[in-house]
């Protein structure tokens, strides 16, 4: 796991960019995975700039969300998939039906959850995974408890993720859906890169636990350790509880250059 600790959101959009945008030109038709929340924003904002300057296209790559809330209408502002749109999709030329969620709406939800492991299986997995990481350490909604072992099924959003997602929902935690769609786990760990994106001290502990505390079920994030390629962007407040944080710095900053994320 390699552990980046930056200034703050731009910088750590502008490496994260560096590496899309590398792996869409040795590959077009790489298959990304999207993830939701305020972590990735400064790194769409990034790709979308670089988009528009001619720098990098989407028009043959593909892409899958990470989750969904169950029961949202179609046209809800917060349904993942009207959301990502908003801050990504609609802002440049992913073909139309190239990016795909889990169904929130779907009548048979594990027909739904299977169908979506298929999907990310028949394109071939995916390439490089953006995740954020909530305060209790859950990565999509795979909250504390979550197998490690899990697979896209539905969850029960604890009461701490609701009350962290009510500022999307008007401060009103009430209109916070108490059940999502998530790739499990297992699912995550699948996707050959994962790059994660976390700021703020709210995210220290959950950071700490992630990278220097044992792997456990109770901070599911912390079974990313055991995936070969991790790559960690956190602001000085977020890497507050690291141990080993001035090695971290030295490690990136005498990477070789050619090394990448």
């Amino acid at each position: 796991m390699e552990l980046i600790i930056q200034p703050g959101p731009a910088e750590s959009a502008r490496i994260v960019a560096d590496a899309i945008v590398a792996l869409l030109k040795r590959k077009p038709d790489a298959v990304l995975g999207l993830a939701t929340g305020s972590s990735p924003l400064a790194v769409y904002d990034e790709l979308v700039r670089r988009h528009e300057q001619g720098e990098v296209s989407f028009a043959r790559a593909r892409a899958f969300l990470l989750d969904e809330y169950v029961g949202l209408p179609a046209d809800h502002p917060q349904r993942y998939r009207n959301v990502i749109e908003t801050e990504l999709v609609g802002r440049v030329d992913f073909a139309d039906g190239a990016v795909q969620g889990p169904d929130g709406l779907a009548q048979d939800i594990p027909a739904a959850c299977a169908a979506y492991e298929e999907a990310i299986a028949a394109a071939g997995g995916v390439d490089l995974q953006i995740l954020g990481i909530g305060t209790d350490g859950h990565i999509a909604f795979n909250e504390p408890g979550s197998s490690l072992a899990s697979r896209t099924r539905i969850k029960t959003l604890t009461r701490q993720t609701r009350v962290d997602n009510a500022r999307f929902f008007d401060d009103d935690i009430d209109k916070v859906p108490t059940h999502c769609l998530t790739q499990g786990l297992a699912t995550i760990q699948a996707a050959r890169h994962l790059v994660l994106v976390a700021t703020g001290r709210h995210k220290a502990e959950a950071i700490h636990q992630m990278v220097e505390g044992p792997v456990s079920a109770m901070w599911p994030a912390s079974v990313l350790q055991h995936h070969p390629h991790v790559s960690v962007l956190v602001d000085p407040a977020a890497a507050a509880r690291l141990q080993l944080a001035d090695y971290y710095r030295e490690t990136y900053e005498t990477k070789p250059a050619w090394q990448g994320l």
